[in-house]
């Protein structure tokens, strides 16, 4: 008799992602892969994934199957649980959650500690916080890739989140099933893109998987936990079951057409730069609208502007420099970058 179907399911899903992680450790070039750290073991020993844990349903249930599959394929199986200070007796959460997952055989197994800071709002902050200490983490470790919880609903909440930005196809993109910090695009992976919530809780209890539930996701004072009880089952109510679903799949198709545009704008990018590395008004008119915007973003981006507080609004008032030129003063953008038309040519830089 096989495991239960919600036990299968997460196994498959994770079994799927490893087979990933080996076959993209075989085609990058060795100065590429991850180099051994602490508590790595010597130059040709199994790689190392790790599994970030808070000790939730989803990151409980994706700790359980790495831990089943990644021996099967050569693996070493490690766990990170990040403390973020916001809860009293947090550190006891996170000693338990260690705890957990050293039950499980997970090695190694590390809590870390982070001072969540203000900037972007609570949610932004401690997620910012959360990266840096899992980034730090799998550099020091070795790690060659990080697992993420996230569910199907949870990519269903991020599409809504982004259209309620009103910040174009990228918001709408969801969460990529792979992705990185910079210089490390194959880090992170989240397994359960395609798993709905339901399951990993499911898998937790007939495994009889202790899991915690973080009273943040059931604060109204958060705007994911208000739109997750009270937005999405209003959804479901309004246009029936299946829109979770349903937003899953934008994001998927979102993403690959997101994707297009930004080669279409990096390849663009060259023909409408001069001499001296200032776009030129005119190449850029000539340019379709969303080639364009994407165009000034990476340049934006490349002046010194937070990619994480740049809004289509702040990439609209510097294409009206190219498309609705009156004669304006400069745009100040996040990060102190000024944006000016000089002589046919934008002029992107910090003030």
């Amino acid at each position: 008799m096989g495991p239960h179907p919600a036990v299968a399911a997460i196994r498959l899903a994770v079994r799927r992602v490893l087979h990933d992680v080996l076959t993209d450790l075989t085609e990058r070039p060795a100065a590429e892969r991850p180099a051994a750290g602490r508590g790595a073991a010597a130059e040709g020993a199994p790689p190392l994934v790790l599994v970030a844990c808070s000790g939730g349903a989803d990151s409980m249930a994706l700790a359980s199957a790495l831990a089943f599959e990644a021996p099967k394929l050569g693996i070493r199986a490690g766990g990170i649980t990040v403390d973020h200070g916001l809860q009293e007796g947090s550190e006891l959460r996170a000693a338990e959650v260690v705890a957990r997952m050293t039950a499980l055989r997970l090695d190694p197994v590390e809590s870390v500690a982070v001072r969540v800071g203000r900037e972007g709002g609570p949610e932004a902050a401690a997620r910012d916080a959360r990266y840096a200490a899992l980034d730090e983490a799998a550099d020091r470790l070795g790690a060659a890739a990080v697992l993420l919880g996230h569910t199907r609903d949870d990519q269903a909440e991020t599409v809504l989140l982004g259209l309620a930005r009103g910040s174009g196809i990228r918001s709408l993109s969801g969460m990529a099933e792979v992705s990185g910090a910079t210089g490390r695009t194959h880090r992170y992976r989240r397994p359960f893109l395609q798993v709905d919530r339901q399951t990993a809780r499911k898998a937790c209890m007939v495994q009889s998987l202790p899991v915690w539930d973080d009273p943040h996701n059931i604060d109204p004072a958060y705007t994911r936990s208000r739109l997750r009880h009270e937005g999405l089952p209003a959804l479901e109510k309004a246009l029936g079951k299946g829109v979770v679903e349903a937003l899953a799949r934008t994001a998927r198709l979102s993403r690959d057409d997101a994707d297009a545009l930004d080669a279409w704008a990096a390849e663009a990018e060259a023909g409408v730069t001069d001499a001296d590395g200032r776009l030129e008004c005119a190449k850029l008119y000539a340019l379709p609208p969303a080639v364009r915007r994407r165009v000034l973003r990476r340049a934006v981006i490349a002046a010194g502007s937070p990619a994480g507080s740049l809004f289509a609004r702040h990439i609209e008032e510097v294409d009206r420099l190219i498309t609705g030129w009156r004669g304006q003063g400069a745009i100040n953008l996040p990060g102190r970058v000024e944006a000016q038309r000089q002589g046919g040519r934008l002029v992107i830089r910090q003030g």
